[in-house]
């Protein structure tokens, strides 16, 4: 039996708003979308549209297969790039979020995280940082981006966001 002291938790990486680099890129490890998957989604979102939950339907489609919901895409995608923790930062929301192509069952996706933007946040203190992710298949094909604005502590206003 594993104790809690053995469990990974994610790394603690605090920086202020002036700490990020425009320009710096973290990746992820791969994660394949299973047949669960979408049938979890389903059932939590009620999105039980045929695009998603019948073969035989799909059969006719352009697609011929069934197709991941864009929402599960994304909260995968999202939960792929949560390997820090920064104690000075926290979500402020995603703009420009486009579903590229489609994710199949059995299609392991990649995210990729770029800085791209820094600005002073009208709340004082604090700064956004947008970060641009975008998720790609296992051809490299990129099926979904959007920005993530980080609310960040500026240096020297202490606490948290």
């Amino acid at each position: 039996m594993r104790r809690v002291s053995d469990l990974e938790i994610p790394m603690i990486a605090a920086a202020y708003s002036e700490d990020y680099e425009i320009g710096r890129v973290r990746t992820s490890a791969g994660r394949t979308i299973t047949e669960a998957d979408i049938v979890l989604h389903a059932g939590q979102t009620g999105d039980f549209y045929p695009h998603h939950m019948d073969r035989e339907w799909c059969a006719t489609q352009p697609f011929k297969q069934r197709i991941a919901h864009g929402t599960l895409v994304f909260a995968v995608a999202v939960g792929l790039t949560a390997a820090e923790i920064n104690p000075f930062a926290m979500s402020y929301g995603y703009d420009r979020l486009r579903f590229l192509g489609p994710v199949f069952i059995g299609d392991t996706i990649t995210a990729r995280v770029e800085i791209t933007e820094k600005r002073v946040h009208r709340k004082p203190g604090h700064g956004v940082v947008v970060e641009r992710l975008a998720a790609t298949n296992q051809r490299g094909e990129t099926v979904l981006v959007c920005d993530h604005l980080l609310l960040v502590t500026l240096r020297g206003e202490g606490g948290g966001a």
